[in-house]
């Protein structure tokens, strides 16, 4: 992970929308949902929405895949953890950090 990355999926994270797209599907599971399951859940017009689901298709957050005539969108799991991660990395380096922040730390490894 690097500036460039990290800045990309925060910039797609940029939008309410787009959180909770991202967080349905980080519930979901590894099966992923389909994009009309998305859609209707989130409960905005398919152009708006594509726009939101392509943002972060395009920043790698979502992995999307054909499973014959269905179009599914699935969590890019290990990238949202190198995200967090990459966050906490060089975390209270200049100073003590209280426990609290330490073992938060620890939990995301």
């Amino acid at each position: 992970m690097n500036d460039e990355i990290a800045s990309s999926a925060f910039a797609a994270l940029g939008h309410p929308n787009r959180i909770r797209v991202l967080r349905m599907l980080v519930r979901a599971g590894p099966d992923g949902l389909t994009v009309t399951s998305l859609r209707e859940r989130l409960g905005v017009p398919a152009t708006t929405f594509a726009h939101h689901l392509k943002a972060l298709a395009e920043a790698k957050l979502v992995i999307q895949d054909k499973r014959g005539r269905e179009l599914y969108s699935t969590a890019n799991y290990p990238l949202i953890r190198d995200l967090a991660s990459f966050l906490m990395v060089e975390c209270c380096v200049d100073s003590a950090c209280p426990p609290q922040i330490m073992e938060t730390e620890k939990n995301l490894s």
